[in-house]
């Protein structure tokens, strides 16, 4: 069978196994939500997967990730159980309120939602919808849109559990809230996992969001974020992607923001076989503000690529993107950032730049930047850089007496630390940073508690050679 036609194969059994178990999907859902279903799977079948001759999707093949027989069955799973029995992700001295998700579903130790006595909630996404059904129909499937090909209509269509943030208004979360999104499964998997986070006015709260493969085998994640900032409502959300290298992460991140709301974004992609982040920011109201930045290391046959859309809709709005890459082996990369500046909103301030280190010949990156501007009273920019480090500054540091190794590392790790301290979870950004500083040793820097490629017969997954650079 060729590649197209077992892409063409799992479109048609994912839709036939849509109507072939409509019934157990609907049975304890709102009629909102399964007319959500129903139009998305009816939009998934019109659009099916993107392909290559898709714009967006240009230097992003998929076809080799569709040639496994995945296992995509929606039915629950037993979730009342203690998680750190099988994974257990550590920060020193990082305290945080921990949601966890197990190949989709939602696992709790007590309750499957924690109403905290500020009025924050947060759990399961199905307890959610049985308990507070009027305040998620009111928001979810509402942000998210066919930015990501047909993957974000998949995802509603089989919407079942997730990860679900509630904080009222003037509420700040004192400790970040940690989202955990763990995959362990002995067969090929397809999981599909929902996130909905509702800020409203003038709250704040710091996310941590975790991707973790705790087996070997294929997997395809296809998840979706909905994330809604209210007026003067603030969020810093931080990503950490550390997936084993049979895995494909399609990641689509929907934020709205309305007046004087801000988001903050890292998305730190340390390991992953294949992995696709579309961010998509919509500021619907004046004087909102976003700051998207992120740092991905790839190497062997790895794939990243990072899909951003900033999409001005309203004045005075300001959007700042920063994405750096350092690729090795024969990996690739891609970066598309896009910023959309619509005819009423004059004085926007938007800025964009993707820098990449190539380490071998082979390696390679694919820059796109964009700009669409309707307004006349804008400052935007764009930028895009490609190479290797700078040979000037190598001899300086050589000049003053430091050995060529100790001069490539302070160089590369200058390099990523432009993206790294934008991490606001202090914590968590020494935790990153030294990752990253041992990944440009050449040494292995999971998180000391993730069984990650921990058997002795896997070998480690990332090995930046910095005798290359």
């Amino acid at each position: 069978m060729s590649i197209t036609s077992n892409t063409q194969r799992l479109q048609v059994a994912l839709a036939d196994y849509f109507y072939a178990n409509e019934n157990l999907l609907v049975a304890s859902a709102q009629p909102a939500l399964n007319e959500l279903r129903k139009k998305a799977i009816a939009d998934f079948q019109k659009s099916g997967f993107p392909n290559t001759r898709d714009e967006s999707w240009r230097f992003t093949d998929m076809t080799a990730i569709m040639q496994h027989d995945y296992d995509f069955s929606f039915e629950n799973q037993s979730r009342q159980f203690d998680i750190s029995t099988i994974f257990s992700c550590e920060v020193n001295d990082l305290d945080t309120y921990s949601i966890t998700m197990l190949n989709g579903w939602c696992v709790y130790q007590d309750k499957p939602l924690t109403r905290l006595n500020n009025g924050v909630v947060l759990g399961s996404l199905a307890k959610a919808i049985e308990e507070y059904p009027n305040l998620v129909e009111k928001y979810i499937g509402q942000a998210a849109s066919k930015a990501n090909g047909g993957f974000a209509a998949l995802n509603a269509a089989f919407l079942q559990d997730g990860l679900f943030v509630y904080v009222p208004k003037g509420v700040k979360v004192e400790k970040p809230i940690q989202l955990i999104n763990i995959v362990d499964t002995n067969s090929p998997t397809f999981i599909q996992p929902r996130t909905l986070i509702i800020a409203e006015q003038n709250s704040h709260l710091s996310l941590v969001h975790c991707d973790h493969d705790l087996a070997h085998t294929p997997t395809l994640t296809n998840a979706v974020l909905e994330i809604f900032v209210m007026p003067g409502a603030s969020i810093d959300h931080c990503k950490v992607q550390n997936k084993g290298r049979n895995s494909a992460l399609l990641t689509s991140t929907y934020y709205r923001l309305h007046s004087e709301s801000r988001i903050s974004s890292n998305i730190m992609t340390l390991n992953g076989g294949f992995t696709r982040n579309t961010v998509s920011i919509d500021m619907i109201q004046p004087h909102a503000q976003a700051s998207i930045s992120g740092l991905y290391l790839a190497d062997k046959e790895q794939f990243v690529d990072n899909l951003i859309l900033a999409n001005h809709a309203a004045p005075d709005c300001v959007s700042n993107q920063l994405f750096k890459g350092i690729i090795d082996d024969d990996a690739k990369a891609v970066f598309s950032g896009a910023i959309h500046v619509q005819r009423d909103a004059q004085r926007t301030q938007a800025y964009q730049n993707s820098k990449n280190l190539l380490l071998t010949q082979r390696a390679k990156v694919n820059t796109q930047p964009q700009l669409e501007i309707y307004a006349d009273d804008v400052k935007c920019s764009h930028g895009a850089t490609i190479g290797q480090l700078d040979t000037n500054a190598l001899f300086y540091l050589r000049s003053r007496g430091i050995s060529e190794k100790s001069a490539r590392q302070l160089l590369m790790h200058a390099f990523a630390d432009e993206v790294v301290k934008k991490i606001t979870i202090e914590p968590l950004k020494q935790r990153i940073a030294n990752m990253v500083e041992k990944r440009l040793k050449g040494e292995l820097s999971l998180c000391d508690q993730c069984v990650l490629h921990c058997s002795d017969n896997i070998p480690a997954t990332f090995n930046l050679n910095i005798r290359k650079i």
